[in-house]
């Protein structure tokens, strides 16, 4: 016996959304973010908010609900994770080299000086980062696994 449609409920909608090409969860983002990061040409596929997709290996960055997506070929620059040469750190310029210099070395300086940096009035993680959220939990998640890696 099949079901009528007209009386299946549709399930709440509770503010996740994920990628259409890979299927990751998004960031939620604004239009302050949308319009830093995407090429005229290409802003007017998305409204005033919409999500950025993190997978490194998908070529989406911003997507809707209604499944329209701008790729990484239509920012206005390079943005991690989506090219390994962007800084992890859109406001200060940190790049993963830092972090491997910082594993070498066997001490945390670079991170623990972006740290405080982070903390301070010129972060402005919410307009100049891809995602709209600070760089830190990315960056010590690479440092803490890059140097048990190396066994540190």
């Amino acid at each position: 016996m099949a079901m009528n449609k007209a009386f299946v409920r549709e399930p709440e909608f509770d503010g996740r959304a994920y990628c259409p090409q890979c299927g990751t969860e998004g960031t939620p983002v604004g239009e302050a973010v949308l319009d830093r990061h995407i090429q005229a040409p290409s802003r007017s596929r998305l409204g005033d908010s919409a999500w950025f997709c993190p997978f490194a290996k998908c070529s989406v960055a911003y997507f809707d609900l209604l499944e329209r997506t701008v790729t990484e070929t239509a920012l206005q620059f390079p943005v991690y994770p989506k090219s390994p040469e962007a800084p992890i750190c859109a406001c200060f310029g940190f790049m993963r080299e830092e972090i491997d210099a910082d594993i070498e070395e066997g001490s945390p300086r670079r991170v623990r000086e972006l740290l405080a940096k982070s903390k301070s009035s010129e972060a402005r993680c919410s307009l100049l980062a891809a995602d709209g959220r600070c760089c830190m939990a990315e960056v010590q998640r690479l440092y803490i696994r890059g140097a048990s890696q190396r066994g540190q």
